[in-house]
């Protein structure tokens, strides 16, 4: 399955011309893309991009990385878990949960839940260890809502908004 990024929306960022947005667009189709073939394909010449893909880093705009499909690696099971949390600040807490490697978001939010985190496992077992050992370990959680995930319909790390 390969994913279509030219619908994500890029007009409105700023300080993006239409360079800016073409060579983002085909570091989205691979990020691994040569600055020859970027340069080659976007009319530009290879300093041209090298430059622009620079100042676009530099301004926390741009920043190629690798992204893991989590079923690919074996993780079988997807959980968003809404925290309450008791007697403790839900930052500090969050900042505890957020240094466990099963654990890859963290979110302080308003509303039934404090914190929300997204977990993803191996198997059950893997879960029952995770929730019981490690997560229980932290002092201040007064109750967890997990919510295991049934399918996956949507899920783009790479998602830009149009601002």
């Amino acid at each position: 399955m390969s994913a279509d990024y030219s619908r994500i929306a890029l007009d409105g960022l700023p300080g993006l011309d239409e360079l800016d947005k073409k060579i983002v667009m085909l570091l989205r189709e691979d990020g691994r893309m040569p600055v020859q073939e970027i340069a080659e394909r976007s009319g530009a010449t290879p300093a041209t991009v090298r430059a622009r893909m620079t100042k676009m880093e530099e301004a926390g705009m741009l920043r190629v990385v690798a992204v893991t499909d989590f079923a690919a690696a074996g993780f079988e099971l997807l959980l968003a878990i809404g925290i309450v949390v008791d007697s403790r600040p839900a930052r500090d807490i969050a900042n505890e949960l957020a240094q466990l490697e099963d654990v890859f978001s963290v979110t302080l939010t308003t509303g039934e839940y404090d914190i929300e985190i997204l977990v993803a496992a191996k198997n059950f077992s893997d879960l029952s260890t995770f929730l019981q050992d490690k997560v229980a370990a932290i002092p201040g959680i007064a109750k967890l809502s997990p919510g295991l995930a049934m399918d996956v319909l949507k899920y783009q790390s790479e998602w830009t908004p149009e601002l």
